[in-house]
């Protein structure tokens, strides 16, 4: 057996040897991915999978006072109340997730998330898709029931940065009784993005416009800064709305004359 040939079957069985792990750790769900490193971006959701039996916890806070109404005087608006949210989410299966959130309004939302398909080294896996399902009860999930399904898609751009589109369907988003209305349901588009500006540091951007059914007010736009530590997320932005389910953003934002702060909190517990 010759050198160069001897050389060849090394070259190749290193990397027959290499591949498999470094398919392995693209499919570990408990290793992070730089570029996509929560479960949302400001309100809508990302593909991150949750790790099998693994959990995570989020607060979602929205001052309800519009930072240019009175400036100071009730300091940006935080002195007008907040909206809360707290949420938790579990990984049932490989690749599925079931949660619970509750805002302070006493509206409850009850989701699943199932990843289809995951983004891979290899052209013929070029984004992920994750089919997403939730229902929403007001007075703690007592009256007025919203269900949605929506269709999660998205790719990461290296470590850099992950680009969301995410049509949905909203039933009973009209708070009007169905024998009074033209339309009790809403089909919207969910735009969003995360990037990387620093090793720890992100931006994010979204938008959801309403494309048919019930599109009251404006779209809700939400931009916002976050900081990555360890197992924790730190998020603060800036929305002209307080919505962070699917129904309520389905209901629009309430204008785009005020700009609202606000913050989301997560905690990863992998």
């Amino acid at each position: 057996m010759t050198r160069p040939f001897a050389r060849m079957l090394a070259t190749a069985a290193l990397t027959l040897c290499l591949a498999p792990a470094a398919f392995a750790q693209d499919d570990d769900d408990s290793v992070l991915k730089p570029a996509e490193p929560d479960f949302t971006l400001a309100s809508l959701p990302t593909n991150l999978r949750l790790p099998q039996f693994k959990s995570e916890f989020r607060v979602t806070h929205r001052f309800q006072g519009p930072l240019d109404e009175n400036g100071i005087g009730d300091l940006w608006g935080i002195d007008a109340g907040a909206q809360i949210g707290l949420e938790y989410r579990f990984g049932v299966i490989k690749n599925g997730q079931i949660g619970f959130y509750r805002t302070s309004d006493k509206t409850i939302d009850l989701f699943a998330q199932y990843g289809v398909l995951r983004q891979g080294q290899s052209a013929s896996r070029p984004i992920d898709f994750s089919v997403a399902f939730s229902i929403e009860g007001t007075n703690n999930f007592q009256d007025s029931y919203s269900p949605a399904i929506g269709l999660l898609v998205s790719r990461r751009l290296g470590e850099y940065a992950a680009l969301y589109v995410e049509p949905y369907w909203v039933n009973n988003s009209n708070p009007e009784p169905t024998q009074l209305v033209d339309h009790n349901d809403t089909f919207m588009v969910g735009i969003g993005g995360r990037f990387r500006v620093r090793p720890t540091v992100y931006v994010v951007a979204e938008v959801t416009p309403r494309v048919s059914g019930f599109k009251p007010n404006t779209n809700q736009a939400t931009f916002g800064i976050e900081k990555r530590a360890g197992g924790h997320m730190f998020q603060l932005n800036v929305s002209n709305g307080f919505a962070t389910m699917p129904a309520s953003i389905a209901r629009g934002a309430l204008s785009n004359d005020h700009w609202y702060l606000g913050f989301n909190i997560t905690r990863k517990f992998y």
